[in-house]
């Protein structure tokens, strides 16, 4: 590991005589010949301005994130991965002359390999702003590739979020490239040094003067002609030589490059390194993990009208967006005592998009709509028969099911989840049907311990539920108790086990709440590899409080964990994009899964 910037790391508050405030004297402005006005950003070279070091993908990099040494990055992947790594920035003086400390240019180059292979910026390689959300970092907005620039702030860190996705028939190898940061002038600098109102005006005139000089007119001599042309061309001539244009003369008309020059000669370079292993993740994921994505929140932020085009679009465009995650999206609509409409596809399965979304190899497993769960009536009876006779032909049906209620309580509800199931059975003895629970059925004699009647949820639902889905929360720390669950399952009737998250477990357990560390993030999914589920269950993903434009501040749901059921946000929150704005956890989610 190459360091290429020095930097004393601060003690731990409390610790050694001091915080970070007193007795921390940092090393990287010994000696500084900044002076005392104002700064030009083109004539000092940035490590004088800003701190630059790298932290991995797991690492909350708060506002108060302490500088460390600025190390080459390494990372390796296989074909079809995306990996990801953080730029933390901090400025150790200011040089803009408004309330910011000063903007930051931000560029990549392509990684090369030696046999001529190429990851190219803006399509393999994306840069990201991570923008805290109640004051932890959690949104990562894009960052336009034609002006990538962060505005710092004085006192404070900011990261930059870097992801490469390698595609799946990228040639094996030993990438590189760098990513060059460099301190620029703000806009407001830059028109400070722009024409003064005199110089303006006269070129107005002068190029005003050339205009009426070379208007054509009819019936105009050649002689004529000629005058013009020689009046033009002195009125030029008189514009060059004004002061406005020195530096042009002077440097014979390369201003443009250079600036350039400039900028290379007074970045911070980060070199960057990535090993592409030669084996490729599989399209279709392992472990099918099937996400909600509430059509009510989109309905009422986008003011789209169930059934519409837009509705259509809108709800298209959020599934294709999630695939790129590993994840099995699934929309979703809450009825009465938890009741759930939840499905994959918006149109029917005879729709010519049913088939494309059914058939996408990035989708693991799929939802059929149980339409009578909010309305049963008979013509919604016979769609669903329609629905299922058309889907059980089809190769992808071994992806199917049902999820007709979400954490049942009573026997009651259980009774609901049978007559379901046995009308569906009427149509295919195949059906999948899965069921989320965190308890046994109140009110019913299952077993004499709460965990035990947990444990018996099997064998009141059998036939009635092929996936039994448990809350994780139910373990905590007892990773044991996993095998009494198992044992009461039939995998030979083809009854699997899932997991799934919410509320709980908390910390220090794995989950997606707001502020939990990144290896608690990216564990949630490695933890239900190490149990041996087979699938894997989150109940939204945009289930933030209720808002009727799309810029509305976002606002986690009250009663819940912050983020909870909240994994990316609206893009037109932080600008005019509507393209959905990723979180960090759902980054880590990505790693989990791959």
């Amino acid at each position: 590991v190459s360091k290429t910037q020095e930097i004393s790391v601060p003690p731990v508050e409390g610790v050694a005589g001091g915080g970070t405030s007193y007795g921390w004297v940092d090393g990287g402005l010994q000696g500084s010949h900044l002076g005392s006005s104002v700064i030009d950003p083109t004539k000092v070279h940035s490590a004088d301005l800003l701190h630059v070091w790298s932290m991995p993908s797991t690492a909350n990099v708060s506002q108060q994130e302490a500088p460390r040494p600025l190390e080459h990055v390494n990372l390796l992947a296989a074909r079809n991965e995306r990996e990801s790594f953080q730029i933390a920035l901090r400025p150790k003086v200011s040089w803009a002359s408004s309330g910011i400390a000063g903007p930051v240019q931000i560029q990549c180059t392509d990684l090369c390999s030696s046999s001529g292979g190429r990851l190219v910026v803006g399509q393999s390689i994306t840069l990201r702003h991570v923008v805290p959300i109640l004051g932890v970092p959690d949104a990562l907005v894009p960052i336009d590739p034609s002006s990538p620039q962060i505005n710092l702030l004085p006192g404070e860190t900011t990261a930059v979020w870097v992801s490469l996705n390698v595609p799946c028939g990228q040639e094996p190898g030993l990438y590189e490239g760098e990513i060059c940061i460099t301190a620029v002038r703000t806009d407001s600098d830059s028109k400070a040094d722009s024409l003064p109102k005199s110089e303006r005006y006269q070129l107005y005139k002068e190029l005003k003067t050339c205009l009426d000089i070379t208007e054509s007119r009819d019936h105009s001599s050649s002689e004529e002609m000629i005058l013009r042309l020689s009046s033009t061309s002195t009125t030029l001539r008189r514009m060059l030589v004004l002061p406005a244009f020195q530096d042009c003369h002077e440097n014979n008309g390369l201003g443009d490059m250079m600036d350039e020059d400039v900028m290379n000669n007074v970045a911070v370079r980060v070199k960057l390194s990535l090993t592409v292993w030669d084996f490729t993740l599989p399209l279709t994921p392992s472990l099918p993990a099937v996400f909600g994505i509430s059509e009510t929140v989109i309905e009422d932020r986008f003011c789209l009208e169930h059934g519409t085009k837009g509705w259509y679009d809108a709800l298209d465009h959020h599934f294709r967006w999630l695939l790129q995650y590993r994840i099995s999206p699934f929309f979703c609509r809450w009825g009465d005592s938890m009741r759930i409409l939840a499905y994959t596809c918006p149109w029917p399965a005879d729709h010519p998009k049913a088939n494309e979304y059914y058939s996408d190899p990035r989708l693991a497993a799929y939802a059929v709509p149980y339409a009578p769960i909010l309305s049963c009536t008979d013509a919604a009876k016979n769609s669903l028969r329609r629905e299922v006779e058309i889907l059980k032909t089809e190769a992808h049906w071994s992806k199917a099911y049902f999820y007709l209620w979400d954490e049942p309580l009573n026997m009651e509800q259980y009774e609901v989840i049978r007559n379901i199931s046995n009308e569906l059975r009427t149509y295919t003895p195949d059906v999948r049907i899965l069921t989320t629970y965190y308890a046994g059925p109140s009110g019913s004699e299952l077993a004499p311990s709460t965990f035990e009647a947990f444990t018996k949820v099997p064998n009141v639902l059998r036939p009635h539920t092929q996936i039994f889905c448990t809350s994780e929360w139910v373990l905590g720390t007892r990773e044991d108790l996993v095998k009494d669950i198992i044992a009461e399952l039939r995998p030979d009737l083809g009854e699997e086990w899932w997991t799934y998250v919410c509320m709980g477990p908390s910390d220090p357990q794995p989950n997606w709440h707001l502020g939990m560390r990144g290896t608690q993030h990216r564990a949630v999914m490695w933890r239900a590899w190490k149990e041996g589920g087979t699938g894997f269950l989150y109940w939204g993903t945009n289930c933030y409080e209720k808002a009727m434009i799309p810029s509305a501040e976002i606002c986690f749901r009250r009663g819940l964990p912050p983020g909870d059921g909240v994994l990316f946000y609206p893009g037109e929150v932080f600008s005019s994009s509507k393209e959905p704005v990723a979180s960090l956890r759902l980054e880590r989610i990505l790693s989990g899964m791959q």
